[in-house]
């Protein structure tokens, strides 16, 4: 209520001006669209002779005025027209003692029945002749201030036309909802970290007095939706101070000084609320080293970051102001934003493990009425490399779903459906396809499931699909395997032999191959080029990291970066990728030669069901069922990640 409370008394005293206008020309109004016939001194007198008048009301300006309005009451003439009948018609003199010795003793001594009426002058007194100005005067100045203050930003974000230089952090007091480390899940070694920043900020004469420094920033680090912000509002909550919320590219704008002189409002700002916390979201975007790239360095941007070098490193060291920053990118922040003194401490905040996953979604499951059979322990194994954000995703898609089917409960089904809708999109069985592509895809995807199922460092099919999904024709989907930490340079290579799988099994019995391999092709060239370049995989370069992935000029890199190999190093390169790609692809032809029945079938299998589970693919190779029961059935749909943010022994295989 109180941010209406400015707007609502700024349009009431527009009203009150308003009224106050009207009532003063109201006159002037009332007139306002009639063109009567102007009424001349002139013509006054000529009636005043004609005796044409009845009667003249003479009323001066006020008491000390000679001037005045003599208004005129003309005899009544029988007329038909009413338009020739006259009433009365005033006219403005100013010489009302002179009109009267000059014109209205002759009229009167001409015409006795004339009657003349002297009025007294209108007493208006100061209401009209001083208090309504200078209400009006007030009225204005009020409106004008209000006016300035919304310019200039007045409701205290700076974001008024003249508050380019304020800054623009929201003030979180926590009184509404109050975060704390109770509420974050899944980020335990993170709290304890951070816990030493709460005991300062509750109690800092402890630390002074042994002659500790606390530390004046720290840097969360980690992927998008781990959880970052939210675990630097749990530290202002656990602390119960003011939190200063800002992103970084709320400092830059394009008007040269705006970005420094918000950094300088921003410190002001917190140190008046000392103790508090400044939390600075996606820092990269203020913070890129300076010096790089094609933008000089005399750009807005840099000028921001010196102010913020400044600040950080220019108060006291018991003021009570402590800056977290977030951002996934700090390989390229500028080293002095990175030294002691400013952010003198870097907490790496992950993705969850399994316990911490089954945390996470107790906690976002608050609110949600799950069902009997929704197990949130059987959810937490299947969603290795889901970051909290993820997960929470992950409960609202299946709320949407159980919704929509009108459902009073999330059921294990609704979680398994979101999971497929989430990870790889939603099944297209509508989607008109030709028997030759049916056959192409079918045989594609029975490729990558027999090479899953032949190589040992592989996971067991979970299920083999030919029903279009998102972009892909189909997919072939593992049964999610344990958390790695490492991945073996031999599980790498099986992993590029069943990404070529497919175009193996169209080349062997097509004799021909088509693009539904682009996306495989595209991911067995990188797993490759990773192995050569960064992890020293190769028998003839060695153990030496070749290139860097963080040379693009625009995101803080030096624009005359040059690799770190020469031309015969980077030809050695191109020779090393191509002979893994290549043997990993020889390879794939050679186990689907040697498996061309079970090829055949699974591929026939697959087109007459569209879908088959992993245990009915493995009884073509005779093995007994594995399914494990937390994958649920066909019928409930099936639990997948995303691959992008999976371990490589989850990926599904997609055909597009």
């Amino acid at each position: 209520m109180k941010k209406y409370s400015k707007n609502i008394i700024m349009y009431g005293i527009i009203l009150l001006l308003c009224l106050v206008f009207v009532s003063t020309f109201k006159d002037y109004f009332t007139n306002l669209g009639k063109t009567p016939e102007k009424y001349t001194y002139d013509k006054l007198i000529s009636d005043l002779k004609e005796g044409s008048v009845a009667s003249v009301e003479i009323e001066r300006d006020s008491e000390t005025s000679n001037a005045g309005t003599v208004t005129a009451t003309f005899v009544e003439v029988e007329s038909d027209s009413q338009e020739d009948s006259k009433d009365k018609q005033s006219v403005k003199i100013i010489d009302i003692d002179g009109f009267m010795s000059n014109h209205i003793d002759k009229a009167m001594a001409a015409n006795s029945s004339l009657t003349v009426e002297l009025l007294l002058p209108p007493k208006t007194g100061l209401l009209m002749n001083i208090i309504v100005p200078i209400i009006i005067v007030v009225i204005g100045m009020v409106m004008l201030f209000f006016v300035f203050q919304q310019m200039q930003g007045g409701n205290g974000n700076g974001r008024g036309v003249m508050g380019f230089g304020k800054n623009r952090a929201r003030l979180v007091t926590e009184g509404k909802k109050k975060v704390t480390f109770a509420d974050v899940a899944g980020l335990e070694e993170e709290k304890e970290d951070l816990k030493e920043i709460v005991e300062f900020l509750k109690a800092p004469k402890k630390f002074v007095e042994i002659g500790a420094r606390i530390p004046k920033g720290v840097l969360l680090v980690g992927p998008p939706g781990t959880g970052k912000t939210y675990i630097s509002r749990a530290v202002a909550g656990e602390a119960n101070v003011p939190f200063f919320n800002i992103s970084g590219s709320d400092f830059v704008e394009m008007f040269v000084g705006v970005g420094a002189s918000r950094v300088r409002d921003l410190f002001e700002q917190a140190k008046k609320n000392t103790p508090c916390i400044v939390f600075i979201d996606e820092i990269d975007a203020v913070g890129r080293r300076r010096g790089a790239g094609l933008g000089g360095g005399h750009d807005e941007r840099e000028q921001t970051l010196n102010q913020l070098l400044v600040e950080m490193d220019g108060f006291g060291v018991n003021e009570g102001v402590i800056i977290l920053a977030a951002t996934n990118r700090p390989d390229i922040l500028d080293p002095a934003l990175l030294r002691p003194g400013r952010f003198d401490r870097q907490v790496v905040v992950g993705r969850p493990d399994i316990k911490g996953r089954e945390a996470v979604l107790k906690v976002h499951a608050k609110g949600k009425k799950l069902a009997s059979d929704a197990d949130l322990k059987v959810i937490a194994q299947t969603t290795s490399g889901f970051t909290p954000a993820d997960l929470e995703n992950l409960l609202n898609e299946a709320a949407l779903l159980a919704a929509r089917d009108d459902s009073k409960e999330i059921s294990m089904a609704d979680l398994r459906r979101a999971f497929v809708k989430i990870g790889i999109g939603t099944e297209k069985k509508s989607r008109v396809i030709s028997e030759k592509e049916r056959r192409i895809t079918a045989y594609h995807e029975a490729g990558h499931a027999i090479l899953f199922e032949v190589l040992p460092e592989m996971d067991p099919v979970h299920i083999v699909s030919i029903i279009p999904t998102g972009r892909a024709g189909g997919y072939t989907m593992p049964i999610p395997g344990d958390d790695k930490s490492y991945i073996s340079k031999k599980y790498m290579e099986q992993d590029i032999i069943v990404s070529l799988g497919g175009r193996a099994a169209e080349f062997i019995v097509l004799d021909d191959i088509t693009t539904g391999a682009q996306a495989d092709i595209e991911r067995a060239t990188k797993s490759a080029r990773s192995m050569v370049t960064k992890y020293g995989m190769s028998d003839v370069l060695g153990p030496i990291l070749l290139g860097d992935d963080n040379e693009e000029v625009f995101i803080g890199r030096d624009l005359a970066h040059t690799r770190n190999y020469g031309e015969n190093v980077a030809s050695l390169i191109d020779s090393e990728i191509r002979r893994i790609v290549d043997e990993s692809y020889q390879d794939a032809l050679n186990l689907l030669r040697e498996n061309i029945d079970i090829l055949h079938k699974t591929a026939d299998l697959l087109i007459a069901n569209e879908k088959v589970t992993g245990d009915e693919f493995r009884s073509l190779f005779g093995k007994p069922p594995i399914q494990k029961d937390f994958m649920g059935s066909l019928n409930d749909g099936v639990i997948v990640a995303p691959p992008e943010k999976t371990n490589k022994s989850q990926e599904a295989s997609i055909n597009d």
